[in-house]
């Protein structure tokens, strides 16, 4: 493991900034590329800068992490007039899939944190300095982040080029009106030459439903229930990826999502793998999905539709129970009270629909203390709904058949504050900015007994399309 952090005590300033008017609610803030994001319904939190990063690897990644974030903030000095979650020192991250994985898992320290929660607005300022922190000197410092030239920025960050100006939610609303092309120009403006390309990543389809036709056979001998199958594809953008645009259009289009943002990983995932909030943890399950678009010409509101097909299949309903089977056994440990729907839900997504269940749950206290976000997450992670049952067979088979590494992909992402307070995503509907102008997206399906090789193909690309929209590309 390795850290990046100035030494002595990290202080902290929070104050609130209700009253104010922010044009669009949090993502009027989404105004550079290098933003670190966790957005639903116009609320959540947005940060600015770095102070102090923690990166690792392996199977002690999310205790490593959680050692590293806790001593950080034992002894710092919190000055916060607003006291609610996301207030305070706060550290936003996002995990490797795998414990093989060589992608370096990472928290980051931010030096200025904007947040919005059932109405309220605050700023956070972060800082080793011994100088004194002050309300007018934390506006300053947001002022100044979202008024600096990107192409000024510390050459030690993220690679992505970014856009924006602004000081304030006017600026930011004309940065948005700018569309996502540097200039704001259109693509007939700039040329036939900035067509985005896709191109198949680690494996082609054929191959890769081959993979998922090998899953079935595999689940059919009895050694596993379910495995989930991911591929990827590569979209270059010859004009220039605007992570802040694509962050943007999610968080607008997504609103049932949470849209994340950190170090170049971007996304709008519908699954919480856990929220916790004092003695309270909440989780989203999804497993079984249906693309919108096969509802059309069908008899019935296309909800009917959905509740027809997805409701009413054996296959989908038996991948959903195995994904929530799977998270309230190893959260049940945890817990002294426990509530899960009985019957999973349509949510009804812009692209797709899923059956979806909430879990609710009272912790109890382990060895002495509730037990962290980041604890919580080292016993849930991976879950059925990402990988499949029993996990360590299905990891190994995983490995096996997709011949790529899923980085980040399907991995947790979210926030974390002093408190112990947070919200960790599964990195799903994402994509990873690679380069200036190449985005890798990822996409996968539950593999079950039922498994269609052709089916489960449509279902990664109806997953892609709201990556591939954003990018500007049709699917």
């Amino acid at each position: 493991m390795t850290s990046t952090l100035r030494t002595g005590t990290i202080k902290t300033l929070t104050v609130p900034l209700d009253g104010r008017s922010f044009s669009g609610g949090l993502p009027s803030f989404l105004v550079r590329d290098d933003v670190l994001c966790w957005t639903r319904r116009e609320a959540g939190l947005v940060g600015f800068g770095e102070i102090a990063r923690f990166t690792a690897t392996g199977p002690e990644r999310f205790l490593e992490a959680d050692i590293w974030w806790r001593h950080l903030v034992l002894e710092a000095d919190v000055t916060d007039s607003v006291d609610c979650p996301g207030t305070g020192p706060v550290a936003f991250g996002s995990f490797a899939f795998s414990k093989v994985s060589t992608h370096r898992s990472r928290l980051i320290v931010p030096e200025i944190v904007v947040g919005v929660r059932d109405g309220r607005a605050w700023l956070t300022q972060l800082t080793f300095d011994d100088g004194e922190l002050t309300e007018a000197g934390a506006l300053a410092a947001l002022d100044r982040w979202l008024d600096e030239d990107p192409l000024d920025s510390d050459p030690g960050a993220d690679p992505i080029d970014a856009e924006g100006d602004g000081s304030d939610a006017p600026a930011a609303a004309v940065v948005l009106a700018q569309g996502n092309r540097p200039g704001g120009g259109s693509a007939a403006d700039l040329g036939a030459d900035v067509v985005p390309k896709l191109e198949t990543g680690s494996l082609s389809e054929h191959d890769w439903m081959a993979a998922v036709t090998a899953g079935v056979a595999e689940i059919r001998t009895g050694k596993l229930e379910k495995l989930v199958l991911a591929r990827d594809i590569v979209a270059t953008i010859p004009e220039g990826v605007n992570a802040a645009e694509i962050l943007r259009q999610l968080a607008v289009r997504y609103r049932e999502c949470w849209t994340y943002g950190v170090d170049g990983l971007v996304g709008s995932t519908p699954e919480m793998l856990i929220q916790v909030e004092g003695r309270t943890a909440q989780a989203r399950v999804l497993a079984g999905t249906l693309d919108r678009r096969d509802a059309e010409g069908m008899d019935g509101s296309p909800l009917e539709f959905a509740e027809r097909v997805l409701a009413g299949s054996e296959k989908q309903r038996h991948e959903h129970e195995i994904a929530i089977q799977s998270l309230t056994t190893q959260l049940a440990p945890f817990s002294e009270a426990m509530n899960a729907h009985s019957e999973p839900f349509i949510l009804e997504l812009p692209n797709v629909w899923h059956l979806a269940s909430d879990v609710k749950a009272e912790l109890t206290e382990v060895e002495g203390h509730v037990p962290t976000c980041l604890a919580l997450i080292n016993a849930l992670h991976p879950t059925a709904a990402v990988c499949g049952t029993p996990t360590t067979v299905a990891g190994a088979l995983i490995r096996k058949l997709e011949h790529m590494d899923r980085g980040p992909y399907a991995g947790p992402v979210g926030w974390l504050d002093a408190a112990g307070n947070g919200e960790w995503g599964i990195a799903l509907r994402g994509a990873v900015v690679e380069a200036p102008d190449t985005v890798r997206l990822y996409a996968g399906c539950g593999i079950v007994e039922g498994s269609h090789p052709e089916a489960e193909l449509a279902e990664t690309w109806a997953k892609f399309r709201p990556m591939l929209e954003s990018l500007g590309i049709t699917s």
